[in-house]
């Protein structure tokens, strides 16, 4: 659908280097979207975690997945931060990292609708390296004013 940077800063607050989605792939509204996080051996976190032994570490995959279903919501809902709205991360349930995650890989964010009440919003999604399903986990986010 779309990789312009300008695109994907319209429909998140996020910016560098806490901006974690480089491309949107496709996006069905009110359902789900495809994400693409790809990562570089220059990210910080891969200096730290772990010298030598590189790992993304799980935080930052869910923090994607959360970005991913953030654009989601907001085209969903046809606003943009810059009207005054901002979607908070309000929990996790059912995280499972089941691979790792390194430089150079390519990640694979995925994230459905399951439901909205009162401003919260429930995703079920999915990471994947390659057809590796690396994390999975419910997340559900906040539709609250800025």
């Amino acid at each position: 659908m779309s990789n312009h940077a300008e695109e994907i800063s319209k429909f998140l607050p996020h910016r560098e280097p806490f901006l974690f989605i480089d491309e949107i792939v496709y996006i069905e509204l009110g359902k789900k979207i495809h994400c693409i996080k790809r990562n570089s051996s220059n990210e910080d976190y891969f200096r730290g975690h772990f010298p030598n032994n590189p790992v993304m570490p799980g935080v930052i995959i869910l923090e994607a997945l959360a970005q991913a279903s953030g654009i989601l919501g907001f085209k969903t809902m046809n606003k943009t931060p810059q009207e005054g709205s901002i979607y908070v991360f309000a929990g996790v349930d059912k995280a499972r990292f089941r691979s790792r995650v390194g430089p150079e890989d390519i990640l694979h964010l995925h994230s459905e609708i399951v439901n909205e009440k009162k401003g919260i919003w429930k995703f079920e999604t999915k990471a994947f390296v390659d057809d590796r399903l690396v994390c999975s986990a419910t997340i559900l986010c906040a539709d609250r004013k800025a």
